[in-house]
């Protein structure tokens, strides 16, 4: 199974109770986070299972405890870097089966076999997009940012936006951030994403 996640940023205290909480999610400390979301990895990953982590698992810092925390994650680890990800250490280089800033990819989606375009930052005019190539993106956490970029998308998406004629397909780009109500601390496959905004065929 292929799997998708992004923004863990484990070891980054204002991401929880005991720092700013500017994600708003439901733990009160480091220590708290970071067992719960291992605990949801590892219940749901196999070891013969891919997940691609686009982007921004650690904050800097710390590399010795990160390296120990994220060895622990079943699978394998496909990192898309992300603007937090220092990966210029060896050692946590090896955690992971490739380290890249973008990539094209296949996916099951319901039935159907479709082309994902993986970057941790938004693109608004990706690969193939009036095609039928759905984008996978992190980075803009549950902000404002991130309500603007999806009402760009529905606009895209309305009969009468001209790009869209030609082909019909319907312009598809999710956000993978952990934090995300559908994604909810845990990888999710590409069915499970899109389930949520119902749109698998």
């Amino acid at each position: 199974m292929i799997y998708y996640i992004s923004d863990l940023h484990l070891f980054h205290k204002n991401v929880t109770k005991e720092g700013s909480d500017f994600d708003g999610r439901p733990y009160a400390t480091l220590e708290e986070m970071h067992e719960d979301m291992r605990e949801r990895w590892n219940r749901k990953i196999t070891n013969g299972d891919t997940v691609y982590i686009l982007g921004d698992v650690s904050l800097r810092g710390r590399l010795q405890d990160l390296i120990a925390l994220v060895a622990t994650l079943k699978g394998r680890k496909v990192l898309i870097r992300g603007n937090h990800d220092d990966t210029s250490d060896l050692r946590y280089q090896c955690l992971f089966d490739e380290i890249c800033d973008y990539k094209e990819i296949t996916d099951r989606l319901g039935k159907n076999t479709v082309h994902v375009v993986l970057s941790h930052y938004p693109i608004l005019m990706w690969k193939n997009q009036h095609r039928g190539w759905i984008h996978l993106y992190g980075h803009l956490h549950n902000s404002g940012e991130y309500h603007y970029f999806q009402k760009l998308i529905e606009e895209m998406n309305r009969e009468d936006f001209e790009a869209r004629v030609p082909h019909g397909a319907p312009i598809r780009a999710y956000n993978v951030g952990c934090m995300l109500p559908y994604m909810d601390y845990e990888p999710r496959t590409l069915t499970e994403i899109a389930e949520y905004f119902h749109r698998v065929p």
